[in-house]
């Protein structure tokens, strides 16, 4: 009996490096998938911010058209020089016009486009002396 006792301990103490071991990599296996899920999770949430910036870039890049083809079609502003740029849709113009009407002209011309939310005036009136 005490053979049996014996070889029942012996049996234990030797396995209990494998299980040791099958935890240990269980647990390795474990914070492994939690990387990876992690990763994943990045990884979409980067995807998702290009396709916004593509989307808000595209729409911005519309914009700016519609204003430039607004201001040239206009007799009021298409032989003065102004300059287009939307960032987020916000319309910036800026160059030079022959006065404050035309200014103010443009800037109703690119506020009346479609998906502009604010229009920023950096027009300056051309004098004799600029």
């Amino acid at each position: 009996m005490t053979a049996k006792l014996l070889i029942a301990i012996l049996g234990t103490v030797l396995a209990m490096p494998t299980l040791a071991l099958a935890q240990s990599a269980s647990e390795s296996m474990h914070e492994a998938g939690s990387a990876t899920e992690s990763s994943a999770k990045s990884a979409g949430h980067a995807i998702v911010d290009v396709y916004h910036g593509t989307k808000t870039a595209t729409i911005d890049t519309t914009i700016t058209g519609k204003v430039k083809a607004a201001l040239d079609e206009d007799a009021v502003t298409k032989h003065e020089d102004i300059h287009v740029k939307t960032v987020d849709g916000v319309v910036t113009l800026r160059g030079k016009v022959s006065s404050a009407s035309v200014a103010d002209h443009a800037v109703h011309l690119a506020e009346q486009t479609g998906n502009v939310k604010s229009v920023r005036n950096k027009m300056v009136i051309a004098t004799a002396a600029n």
